[in-house]
């Protein structure tokens, strides 16, 4: 696997680009403000190819540069449907935009347990919402790695004060990824990588908070 992560966005996300190393396929997870050329000169300087763009959620702040990049590359985007709305119309899950963003067409979703191909790797879909509806993450078993959107941080969880949040829904999908392997390495959307052993409150996050 090859894995690179670029810190972009004035709420310094996590874009990530990611491919199999022996194929040279690839996508792009997150297209966050100031993260396309990144991305892409990153791809030509490792000789990979981008194909698909996934997205953990819609925020703002993690689709900024989805449109050109999107243009760009002419590939297909991928979302969980309860999100659809809010990639093709930025600014309708309520939350304001300090900047224009343009919107672009969703071409697949992303449901709950799908398995999806990179090359010779392979990836699960866990939709975990409480952050917003359509919030999913990618969990892939063979090489120990979950990229967890902003369903997970190191030492928290995403904000559930916007928009369409849900605190119960948040809790259960902690719950749901702390059955993980202890040693899974997780990559969220903001700030740096944890591991599921380094979260043992994820089971019991509401009592833990005093929420």
């Amino acid at each position: 696997m090859i894995l690179e992560i670029f810190n972009s966005g004035p709420l310094e996300t996590n874009a990530i680009l990611l491919a199999c190393e022996k194929t040279k396929k690839a996508i792009a997870i997150d297209p966050a403000y100031g993260s396309k050329d990144k991305i892409i000169n990153k791809a030509k300087k490792l000789g990979v190819s981008i194909e698909k763009i996934y997205l953990t959620h819609s925020h703002w702040d993690h689709i900024a540069d989805l449109a050109a990049l999107k243009k760009e590359l002419q590939c297909p985007v991928f979302v969980h449907k309860d999100d659809k709305e809010n990639v093709e119309n930025p600014g309708s899950d309520g939350l304001p935009l300090f900047f224009g963003i343009a919107g672009t067409k969703v071409d697949e979703f992303l449901e709950e347990g799908q398995t999806h191909q990179i090359g010779e790797l392979e990836f699960t879909v866990f939709h975990t919402p409480g952050h917003c509806p359509g919030a999913v993450c990618f969990y892939f078993e063979k090489q120990e790695l979950l990229i967890s959107g902003d369903t997970l941080f190191k030492g928290s969880f995403g904000n559930l004060s916007f928009p369409g949040c849900d605190e119960d829904k948040m809790f259960a999908s902690l719950k749901k990824l702390a059955k993980l392997p202890k040693q899974t390495v997780v990559i969220p959307g903001h700030g740096p990588n944890t591991t599921i052993g380094n979260e043992p409150w994820l089971e019991n996050a509401k009592d833990y908070f005093g929420l």
